[in-house]
């Protein structure tokens, strides 16, 4: 399969890396960036956009990076909070006053960025369109009672983690999240990246499609499900159903804690931007607010019962952990489903992003073997503990 794009000298065994993946078969289309030190140093890109029509996969490709969309969000909240505009220890209905019933009177933000709020989902069960005009959906939220003690457990927050940190940047700012990531830092930094894809972009967007032998999903009864497919209105993986994650209408829309449409190189430019500065500019997050971020709050088995996966969390982010081997105590980034990741690092001086609209099956080791090329590039140590299968 032909791929484009360059590596710098130095960083060839990332590239030796991206080429591994495609002669053994395990993608479709894809792409990997990475910045050193605030330069772009890799942009290798292959394979075909949409299997469909054969369309090649091209520079300007993006395609839906699931919940790395994460990541945009807590860089939103950790720059609100550098500003001194949120407190991410107060109260949320300390700026949402109606947050504050049903138990949730003393959950912060922090909480939510570390998926112990206790507030996984909003029960109540909403269509598609009332999803996707917003308000619908905060207002479930306001009545949805806590299903936990805050602070106590952790379960993932699949979709409120975007839409409470979301209502919270509307509030600060008069703009939804993904005008506001748009206005403080994507636009400014050239990103194709956004909460929210414009609909010029649809012609460039590249079919995610599921890979053979992909293990079968937990049951949609269970509370994690239910939580990532907010009560099964957006269905998974079901990637060509209307709703699904190849559908525009739902990547149009704002769906901040997983529906983000990227290129890797857009991704890789966030995380450099708060890790380094890019092309010399000042850097978006300090030192102090990344110290903040990259500290472990949660992760292990959830409070529903769900095993450990191996993640752990920061606020906002994954930090290195055994669900996947970074660089150090000091990376902080986020996976999507089927293989996507990004993340920065402020020690190594790193911003890195891979994106791939095969959905990997199990044990995919496309995105750990990327990391671990990159790892002997920058000469960070190994990791302490073997990287989990298939990350």
């Amino acid at each position: 399969m032909p791929q484009h794009g360059w590596a710098d000298e130095g960083f060839g065994a990332v590239a030796d890396a991206f080429a591994r993946n495609y002669a053994e078969g395990r993608e479709l289309g894809s792409a990997v960036a990475v910045f050193a030190d605030g330069r772009k140093v890799v942009d290798l890109w292959g394979g075909t956009a949409d299997d469909r029509t054969g369309r090649a996969w091209d520079e300007d490709t993006v395609l839906p990076v699931m919940s790395v969309a994460k990541g945009l969000i807590a860089v939103c909240a950790h720059l609100l909070a550098q500003q001194g505009t949120l407190d991410l220890d107060a109260p949320v209905a300390d700026y949402w006053p109606e947050f504050a019933q049903r138990g949730k009177e003393a959950i912060t933000t922090r909480m939510v960025l570390a998926n112990t709020a206790g507030i996984p989902l909003a029960e109540r069960q909403l269509t598609f369109e009332e999803l996707t005009r917003w308000t619908p959906v905060i207002r479930a939220l306001e009545e949805q009672p806590v299903l936990y003690e805050p602070g106590t457990a952790y379960e993932y927050h699949a979709h409120a983690f975007g839409f409470i940190v979301g209502e919270l940047i509307q509030r600060l700012t008069g703009r939804t999240p993904g005008r506001y990531f748009r206005e403080a830092i994507g636009d400014a930094l050239g990103l194709r990246t956004w909460i929210g894809m414009p609909q010029a972009e649809v012609p460039r967007l590249a079919r995610l499609a599921e890979a053979e032998g992909r293990s079968p999903l937990p049951s949609a009864d269970l509370l994690p499900m239910r939580a990532l497919t907010m009560n099964g209105v957006l269905p998974f993986p079901g990637l060509d159903d209307p709703h699904g994650y190849n559908s525009p209408a739902l990547l149009t829309a704002e769906f901040p804690a997983a529906g983000a449409v990227s290129s890797a190189g857009g991704l890789a430019a966030l995380y450099a931007a708060v890790a380094t500065g890019v092309d010399g500019a000042p850097r978006l997050l300090g030192a102090d607010t990344v110290t903040d971020a990259v500290r472990q709050l949660s992760g292990g088995a959830s409070w529903s019962g769900f095993p450990d996966l191996g993640a752990r969390w920061g606020s906002g982010f994954l930090v290195d952990s055994p669900f996947r081997r970074l660089l150090g105590a000091r990376s902080f980034g986020n996976s999507g489903a089927g293989g996507q990741f990004a993340f920065g690092d402020d020690e190594f001086g790193v911003g890195f992003a891979y994106t791939a609209n095969l959905m990997g099956a199990g044990g995919d080791p496309r995105v750990d073997r990327l990391i671990g090329a990159l790892r002997t590039c920058v000469g960070a140590p190994e990791p302490a503990e073997p990287v989990a299968a298939g990350g």
